[in-house]
């Protein structure tokens, strides 16, 4: 029994080393596998704050979130990429009162190992301050004048109270809040709701303190003053515009109008509308705007400018011309020709008359294009242009011709033998 011992005591050295080498071998095959790599977290991750006391309420700003840098094996990093580790970043001011604190940022991994290299920012620096509210009544602020004719009237808010609440040091500034609504031009009552603000006693807005609820409905009634009245602007057109167009569309500007009288029966009396001076057509054929006056009642004036504009819309009637045109063929190689089935097409245009009524076919060309055809038989579109850019063509009957493409023929060259002239001798003169 004390042999076994003796020799557990005299090896022990020899055991521990190695037990110490297989597991520096065991942790380098590991390594070697599965290596460490150091890295900033893909993810900004959000940063909470606990333990905060109800009492008590953050009144500097703190940021929302921070970057991590792990270092971690690559086996673990695949977890973290693909959102299987829980990361979460705290600070706890459990405990804290009232005053400025140096916090220091808590994070937690949810899969190991790992190593938190780095924390940005490491600390963050926060302000706590007692939570103080108050109700206030809400303040209708309105801004602008009605249009002409009418007066402000009553209003309404609701809910007539709010609470304001924040830090102390903020909520103690506020003496009011308003609703502000802007009324410039309006001509009927107005329902809407405003967003709240709140004020200091300088009239300066507070920021940083919450409104509960921030937003009220506000009613803001629009009266019209004796005397006015708002009325309909109907527009009175005298003869006819151009041969071959039509009035499509009448639009004036402003719709209606208010009038005034001294004598508030004169416009009580009025049908609901009132007409203007006749508007002449004649002569024309395109959009145009003409400034109008209104026919009003004698003792009855117009409040704000003296004319409307009105806009009218003129088209060309629309119709329709057939014509049958020849076949023009373009793009055939020299050494070819074509045979065209059949020869002309029949064309069916449409458009404005008065351009229908002056066009004539030689100013429209069909043509069939039979760049890189080879001879044989084709079927080949016609296209048409030299059109307008205001007709369309609505049909080519055939919708595509036959075409037969043979090899032109080679021209007869004749050959003509000229005789061979017979030299003539002239004697030589005897000296």
């Amino acid at each position: 029994m004390l042999k076994p011992l003796r020799w557990l005591y005299e090896n022990l050295g020899s055991l521990i080393l190695a037990f110490l080498l297989a597991v520096v071998v065991w942790v380098s095959a590991v390594v070697a596998t599965d290596p460490n790599e150091e890295s900033v977290y893909p993810q900004p991750v959000n940063l909470e704050i606990t333990g905060q006391d109800p009492e008590l309420v953050l009144s500097n700003s703190v940021p929302s979130q921070v970057r991590l840098t792990v270092n971690a094996p690559r086996s673990i990093w695949s977890k973290l990429n693909s959102g299987q580790g829980v990361v979460r970043a705290w600070i706890d001011v459990s405990g804290l009162e009232a005053g400025q604190y140096i916090v220091p940022v808590k994070v937690q991994v949810g899969v190991t190992p790992h190593k938190v290299v780095k924390v940005e920012p490491s600390e963050v620096t926060i302000t706590l301050q007692l939570l103080l509210a108050q109700t206030l009544d809400v303040r209708l602020k309105t801004t602008g004048d009605p249009a002409l004719g009418y007066r402000k009237g009553q209003t309404s808010v609701s809910p007539r109270q709010v609470t304001v609440s924040g830090p102390v040091s903020l909520v103690s500034t506020v003496v009011g809040v308003e609703a502000p609504l802007d009324i410039s031009d309006l001509s009927e009552t107005i329902r809407k709701d405003v967003s709240l603000q709140a004020f200091d006693e300088r009239g300066e807005v507070v920021q940083g303190v919450t409104i509960t609820p921030q937003v009220v409905s506000v009613v803001q009634k629009i009266n019209l003053l004796g005397g006015y009245r708002n009325v309909v602007v109907k527009v009175v057109t005298s003869r006819q515009v151009t041969e071959g167009y039509w009035l499509t569309n009448i639009i004036v500007t402003p719709p209606n109008v208010t009038v005034f009288s001294t004598n508030p029966q004169l416009v009580n009396e009025l049908p609901g509308f009132v007409e203007t001076e006749p508007v002449d057509l004649t002569g024309l054929k395109d959009d145009v705007d003409i400034r109008v006056t209104l026919d009003l009642p004698e003792g009855v004036t117009l409040a704000g400018e003296e004319s409307v504009l009105v806009r009218l819309s003129i088209a060309a009637l629309e119709g329709s011309l057939p014509i049958a045109l020849p076949l023009e063929i373009i793009g055939l190689s020299p050494e070819l020709q074509a045979a065209v089935s059949p020869e002309q097409v029949d064309v069916l245009i449409t458009g404005p008359l008065p351009i229908l009524n002056n066009l004539t076919p030689g100013g429209i060309r069909v043509s069939i294009n039979l760049a890189g055809l080879l001879p044989g038989t084709h079927q080949v579109t016609p296209e048409v242009d030299l059109l307008p850019t205001q007709l369309k063509v609505a049909s080519v009957l055939p919708e595509s011709v036959e075409v037969t493409i043979t090899y032109a023929p080679t021209p007869k060259t004749t050959l003509t033998l000229r005789p061979t002239p017979t030299p003539s001798i002239s004697p030589t003169p005897k000296p």
